[in-house]
């Protein structure tokens, strides 16, 4: 199974389309992310990523929804479980 998870972007480097990159933030932990499928985004914006690249922005309520349905889910997929439905 694949998951694209939202992060907080805290820093853009890079002017070329193709090869413009930001620090993300995944819970205090930061990933170097290409951002050739998003770029109008700007610094402190959330973005759902996945293998890498930003897939789309979303807004803080969205991110934030994400994190509590991440966070519920969370004890299940630790013990190897399923999550409940």
């Amino acid at each position: 199974m694949c998951l694209a998870v939202p992060g907080r972007i805290t820093s853009i480097s890079g002017d070329d389309p193709l090869t413009r990159t930001a620090k993300v933030s995944f819970g205090g932990v930061l990933v170097d992310v290409n951002l050739a499928y998003v770029p109008e985004v700007k610094v402190d914006d959330y973005v759902i990523v996945h293998a890498g690249f930003a897939l789309s922005q979303i807004d803080e309520a969205e991110a934030v929804r994400i994190f509590d349905e991440l966070s519920r889910l969370a004890p299940d997929l630790e013990e190897g479980g399923e999550p409940a439905a």
